[in-house]
Protein backbone atom coordinates (compact mmCIF):
# COMPACT_ATOMS: atom_id res chain seq x y z
CA UNK A 1 0.00 0.00 0.00
CA UNK A 2 2.81 2.38 0.85
CA UNK A 3 4.63 1.57 -2.36
CA UNK A 4 1.46 2.24 -4.37
CA UNK A 5 0.97 5.59 -2.62
CA UNK A 6 4.55 6.59 -3.30
CA UNK A 7 4.13 5.67 -6.95
CA UNK A 8 0.97 7.75 -7.17
CA UNK A 9 2.70 10.74 -5.64
CA UNK A 10 5.56 10.36 -8.09
CA UNK A 11 3.13 10.37 -11.01
CA UNK A 12 1.20 13.43 -9.80
CA UNK A 13 4.13 15.53 -8.52
CA UNK A 14 4.98 18.38 -10.89
CA UNK A 15 8.18 17.93 -12.82
CA UNK A 16 10.60 20.77 -13.41
CA UNK A 17 10.25 22.25 -16.87
CA UNK A 18 13.39 21.97 -18.94
CA UNK A 19 15.06 24.17 -21.50
CA UNK A 20 17.22 27.25 -21.19
CA UNK A 21 14.42 29.62 -22.23
CA UNK A 22 12.05 28.27 -19.59
CA UNK A 23 14.79 28.42 -16.97
CA UNK A 24 15.36 32.10 -17.77
CA UNK A 25 11.61 32.82 -17.52
CA UNK A 26 11.36 31.06 -14.17
CA UNK A 27 14.41 32.93 -12.88
CA UNK A 28 12.89 36.28 -13.88
CA UNK A 29 9.63 35.41 -12.12
CA UNK A 30 11.50 34.63 -8.90
CA UNK A 31 13.60 37.79 -9.31
CA UNK A 32 10.45 39.88 -9.69
CA UNK A 33 9.03 38.32 -6.53
CA UNK A 34 12.13 39.23 -4.55
CA UNK A 35 12.25 42.78 -5.92
CA UNK A 36 8.61 43.34 -4.92
CA UNK A 37 9.42 42.00 -1.45
CA UNK A 38 12.40 44.37 -1.17
CA UNK A 39 10.27 47.35 -2.21
CA UNK A 40 7.83 46.56 0.59
CA UNK A 41 10.64 46.58 3.16
CA UNK A 42 12.36 49.92 2.41
CA UNK A 43 14.54 49.74 5.51
CA UNK A 44 16.48 46.94 3.80
CA UNK A 45 17.50 49.34 1.05
CA UNK A 46 18.09 52.29 3.38
CA UNK A 47 20.37 50.37 5.73
CA UNK A 48 22.17 48.90 2.74
CA UNK A 49 22.95 52.44 1.56
CA UNK A 50 24.07 53.84 4.91
CA UNK A 51 27.00 51.49 5.48
CA UNK A 52 28.97 52.23 2.27
CA UNK A 53 28.32 55.97 2.66
CA UNK A 54 29.81 55.79 6.16
CA UNK A 55 32.88 54.00 4.77
CA UNK A 56 33.38 56.74 2.19
CA UNK A 57 33.20 59.52 4.78
CA UNK A 58 35.33 57.74 7.39
CA UNK A 59 38.12 56.66 5.06
CA UNK A 60 38.15 59.97 3.16
CA UNK A 61 38.27 62.33 6.12
CA UNK A 62 39.51 60.25 9.07
CA UNK A 63 42.20 58.13 7.41
CA UNK A 64 42.84 60.08 4.22
CA UNK A 65 45.39 62.46 5.71
CA UNK A 66 47.56 59.65 7.09
CA UNK A 67 47.65 57.41 3.99
CA UNK A 68 50.42 57.46 1.41
CA UNK A 69 49.75 56.50 -2.20
CA UNK A 70 52.63 56.44 -4.66
CA UNK A 71 54.73 58.56 -2.34
CA UNK A 72 52.02 61.21 -1.96
CA UNK A 73 50.02 61.83 1.22
CA UNK A 74 47.61 64.27 -0.45
CA UNK A 75 44.06 63.45 0.78
CA UNK A 76 42.67 64.21 -2.69
CA UNK A 77 44.93 61.56 -4.24
CA UNK A 78 43.91 59.04 -1.60
CA UNK A 79 40.21 59.71 -2.22
CA UNK A 80 40.62 58.80 -5.88
CA UNK A 81 42.69 55.76 -4.88
CA UNK A 82 40.07 54.75 -2.33
CA UNK A 83 36.83 54.83 -4.26
CA UNK A 84 37.37 51.75 -6.45
CA UNK A 85 38.03 49.80 -3.25
CA UNK A 86 34.84 51.12 -1.64
CA UNK A 87 32.79 50.24 -4.72
CA UNK A 88 34.19 46.70 -4.74
CA UNK A 89 33.70 46.30 -0.99
CA UNK A 90 30.08 47.42 -1.28
CA UNK A 91 29.16 44.84 -3.93
CA UNK A 92 30.90 42.01 -2.07
CA UNK A 93 29.30 42.82 1.29
CA UNK A 94 25.92 42.22 -0.37
CA UNK A 95 26.90 38.55 -0.11
CA UNK A 96 25.87 38.43 3.55
CA UNK A 97 22.39 39.72 2.75
CA UNK A 98 21.95 37.20 -0.05
CA UNK A 99 22.91 34.32 2.20
CA UNK A 100 20.61 35.50 4.99
CA UNK A 101 17.70 35.88 2.57
CA UNK A 102 18.06 32.37 1.21
CA UNK A 103 18.47 30.93 4.72
CA UNK A 104 15.29 32.76 5.76
CA UNK A 105 13.37 31.32 2.81
CA UNK A 106 14.60 27.85 3.74
CA UNK A 107 13.68 28.35 7.39
CA UNK A 108 10.14 29.52 6.55
CA UNK A 109 9.52 26.68 4.10
CA UNK A 110 9.24 28.96 1.07
CA UNK A 111 11.79 26.89 -0.82
CA UNK A 112 9.55 23.83 -0.37
CA UNK A 113 6.66 25.77 -1.90
CA UNK A 114 8.78 26.64 -4.93
CA UNK A 115 9.81 23.01 -5.16
CA UNK A 116 6.15 21.98 -5.46
CA UNK A 117 5.85 24.01 -8.66
CA UNK A 118 6.88 22.80 -12.14
CA UNK A 119 9.83 25.17 -12.45
CA UNK A 120 13.55 24.86 -13.13
CA UNK A 121 15.45 23.90 -10.00
CA UNK A 122 18.20 26.48 -10.44
CA UNK A 123 15.68 29.28 -11.09
CA UNK A 124 15.04 29.85 -7.39
CA UNK A 125 18.66 30.68 -6.68
CA UNK A 126 19.27 32.50 -9.97
CA UNK A 127 16.22 34.70 -9.44
CA UNK A 128 17.36 35.56 -5.93
CA UNK A 129 20.86 36.50 -7.08
CA UNK A 130 19.49 38.63 -9.92
CA UNK A 131 17.27 40.55 -7.50
CA UNK A 132 20.25 41.16 -5.24
CA UNK A 133 22.19 42.39 -8.27
CA UNK A 134 19.52 45.03 -8.96
CA UNK A 135 19.67 46.22 -5.36
CA UNK A 136 23.47 46.35 -5.55
CA UNK A 137 23.31 48.45 -8.72
CA UNK A 138 21.04 50.94 -6.94
CA UNK A 139 23.48 51.11 -4.03
CA UNK A 140 26.40 51.76 -6.39
CA UNK A 141 24.49 54.58 -8.06
CA UNK A 142 23.89 56.37 -4.75
CA UNK A 143 27.44 55.67 -3.61
CA UNK A 144 28.90 57.17 -6.79
CA UNK A 145 26.92 60.37 -6.17
CA UNK A 146 28.29 60.57 -2.60
CA UNK A 147 31.82 59.96 -3.91
CA UNK A 148 31.50 62.88 -6.30
CA UNK A 149 30.43 65.09 -3.40
CA UNK A 150 33.57 64.25 -1.40
CA UNK A 151 35.87 64.99 -4.33
CA UNK A 152 36.22 61.77 -6.31
CA UNK A 153 36.64 62.24 -10.06
CA UNK A 154 37.14 60.04 -13.12
CA UNK A 155 39.57 60.92 -15.92
CA UNK A 156 38.52 58.60 -18.73
CA UNK A 157 35.64 58.18 -21.19
CA UNK A 158 32.06 57.41 -20.21
CA UNK A 159 32.35 53.95 -21.80
CA UNK A 160 35.34 53.08 -19.60
CA UNK A 161 33.56 54.32 -16.49
CA UNK A 162 30.50 52.22 -17.33
CA UNK A 163 32.82 49.27 -17.95
CA UNK A 164 34.33 49.69 -14.49
CA UNK A 165 30.92 49.61 -12.82
CA UNK A 166 30.01 46.56 -14.91
CA UNK A 167 33.07 44.77 -13.52
CA UNK A 168 32.04 45.70 -9.96
CA UNK A 169 28.55 44.30 -10.56
CA UNK A 170 29.99 41.13 -12.08
CA UNK A 171 32.16 40.65 -8.99
CA UNK A 172 29.16 41.27 -6.74
CA UNK A 173 27.08 38.77 -8.69
CA UNK A 174 29.86 36.19 -8.41
CA UNK A 175 30.20 36.66 -4.65
CA UNK A 176 26.42 36.44 -4.26
CA UNK A 177 26.65 32.80 -5.31
CA UNK A 178 29.06 32.23 -2.44
CA UNK A 179 26.41 33.76 -0.18
CA UNK A 180 23.78 31.48 -1.70
CA UNK A 181 25.87 28.42 -0.87
CA UNK A 182 26.36 29.65 2.70
CA UNK A 183 22.64 30.35 3.08
CA UNK A 184 21.82 26.80 1.99
CA UNK A 185 24.42 25.31 4.32
CA UNK A 186 23.24 26.83 7.62
CA UNK A 187 20.02 26.54 9.58
CA UNK A 188 19.22 30.15 10.51
CA UNK A 189 19.45 33.59 8.84
CA UNK A 190 21.61 34.81 11.74
CA UNK A 191 24.16 32.10 11.08
CA UNK A 192 24.13 32.97 7.37
CA UNK A 193 24.84 36.63 8.14
CA UNK A 194 27.75 35.76 10.43
CA UNK A 195 29.11 33.18 8.03
CA UNK A 196 28.83 35.61 5.15
CA UNK A 197 30.86 38.32 6.90
CA UNK A 198 33.63 36.32 8.57
CA UNK A 199 35.49 35.50 5.37
CA UNK A 200 34.70 38.83 3.68
CA UNK A 201 36.84 40.90 6.04
CA UNK A 202 40.17 39.21 5.21
CA UNK A 203 39.28 39.11 1.50
CA UNK A 204 38.56 42.85 1.36
CA UNK A 205 41.22 44.12 3.74
CA UNK A 206 44.10 41.84 2.65
CA UNK A 207 43.94 43.50 -0.74
CA UNK A 208 44.93 46.66 -2.56
CA UNK A 209 41.59 48.31 -1.80
CA UNK A 210 42.58 50.69 1.00
CA UNK A 211 46.39 50.79 1.16
CA UNK A 212 49.24 50.72 -1.33
CA UNK A 213 50.57 47.12 -1.28
CA UNK A 214 54.11 48.50 -1.43
CA UNK A 215 53.71 49.18 2.30
CA UNK A 216 52.98 45.50 3.07
CA UNK A 217 55.45 42.75 3.92
CA UNK A 218 56.49 40.79 0.76
CA UNK A 219 54.44 37.65 1.42
CA UNK A 220 51.32 39.63 2.30
CA UNK A 221 51.78 41.79 -0.77
CA UNK A 222 51.76 38.69 -3.00
CA UNK A 223 48.54 37.49 -1.38
CA UNK A 224 46.93 40.91 -1.86
CA UNK A 225 47.98 41.20 -5.50
CA UNK A 226 46.60 37.77 -6.43
CA UNK A 227 43.37 38.29 -4.51
CA UNK A 228 40.37 38.19 -6.94
CA UNK A 229 38.97 41.21 -5.10
CA UNK A 230 42.19 43.16 -5.82
CA UNK A 231 41.99 42.43 -9.54
CA UNK A 232 38.59 44.12 -9.78
CA UNK A 233 39.76 47.06 -7.67
CA UNK A 234 42.79 47.58 -9.91
CA UNK A 235 40.61 47.23 -13.01
CA UNK A 236 38.26 49.89 -11.65
CA UNK A 237 41.13 52.29 -11.00
CA UNK A 238 42.51 51.68 -14.46
CA UNK A 239 39.16 52.34 -16.16
CA UNK A 240 38.46 55.36 -13.95
CA UNK A 241 41.94 56.80 -14.54
CA UNK A 242 42.53 56.91 -10.77
CA UNK A 243 45.83 56.20 -8.97
CA UNK A 244 46.56 52.50 -8.61
CA UNK A 245 49.29 49.88 -8.27
CA UNK A 246 51.88 50.60 -10.97
CA UNK A 247 55.08 48.78 -9.98
CA UNK A 248 53.83 45.25 -9.37
CA UNK A 249 55.05 42.37 -11.59
CA UNK A 250 51.99 40.26 -10.63
CA UNK A 251 49.95 39.29 -13.70
CA UNK A 252 46.56 40.40 -12.25
CA UNK A 253 47.99 43.86 -11.58
CA UNK A 254 49.40 44.13 -15.10
CA UNK A 255 46.20 42.86 -16.79
CA UNK A 256 43.51 43.77 -14.25
CA UNK A 257 40.48 43.91 -16.56
CA UNK A 258 41.08 40.45 -18.00
CA UNK A 259 41.99 39.07 -14.56
CA UNK A 260 38.83 40.55 -13.04
CA UNK A 261 36.58 38.99 -15.67
CA UNK A 262 38.28 35.59 -15.41
CA UNK A 263 38.18 35.51 -11.60
CA UNK A 264 34.50 36.53 -11.48
CA UNK A 265 33.42 34.01 -14.13
CA UNK A 266 35.36 31.25 -12.39
CA UNK A 267 33.66 32.04 -9.07
CA UNK A 268 30.22 32.04 -10.74
CA UNK A 269 30.80 28.68 -12.43
CA UNK A 270 32.20 26.97 -9.32
CA UNK A 271 29.84 28.33 -6.68
CA UNK A 272 26.69 28.28 -8.81
CA UNK A 273 27.33 24.59 -9.46
CA UNK A 274 27.88 23.92 -5.75
CA UNK A 275 24.88 26.02 -4.69
CA UNK A 276 22.45 24.36 -7.13
CA UNK A 277 23.71 20.92 -6.07
CA UNK A 278 23.27 21.87 -2.42
CA UNK A 279 19.77 23.20 -3.15
CA UNK A 280 18.74 19.94 -4.78
CA UNK A 281 20.08 17.82 -1.93
CA UNK A 282 18.58 20.13 0.73
CA UNK A 283 15.12 19.93 -0.78
CA UNK A 284 15.13 16.30 -1.84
Amino acid sequence: MTAASDAALTRTAPRPRGGAVQSVKDSLVVAKRNLIRMSRIPEMIVFGLIQPVMFVVLFSYVFGGSMTVGGSNDPAVYREFLMAGIFAQTVTFATAGAGAGIADDMHKGLIDRFRSLPMARGAVLTGRTLADLVQTALTLLVLAAVALLVGWRTHTSAIEVIGAFALFLLLGYAFTWIGALIGLSVRTPEAATSGGLIWLFPVTFVSIAFVDPAQMTPWLRHVAEWNPFSATVQAGRTLFGNPGVVDSPAWPMQHPVIASILWSLLIVVVFRTLAVRKYRSATS
